[in-house]
């Protein structure tokens, strides 16, 4: 007796029924369906948080150029 547990997803008969195009399809479907239950953010939220993003990249580029400006002077002072 072969009994198919129906929360096993090898065995989902639904996808399996449809050719390439509808699976192709089915997936972009659900894409759709995603994305609209994506809470998009304001003009002035984005604004914020891509000011956010820039200010710590700027930090940490500063942080790491004064890293590499320090092991570059102690590098010159040992071998130079």
């Amino acid at each position: 007796m072969n009994v198919v547990d129906e929360k096993d997803p090898s065995h989902n008969t639904d996808q399996e029924a449809l050719g390439l195009f509808g699976r192709i399809g089915l997936y972009y479907r659900q894409i759709i369906s995603e994305l609209r239950k994506v809470v998009w953010p304001t003009r002035n939220q984005l604004t914020t948080y891509t000011a956010v993003v820039l200010v710590f990249v700027a930090f940490v580029i500063a942080v790491v150029s004064i890293f590499d400006l320090i092991l570059t002077k102690i590098v010159f002072w040992v071998f130079g």
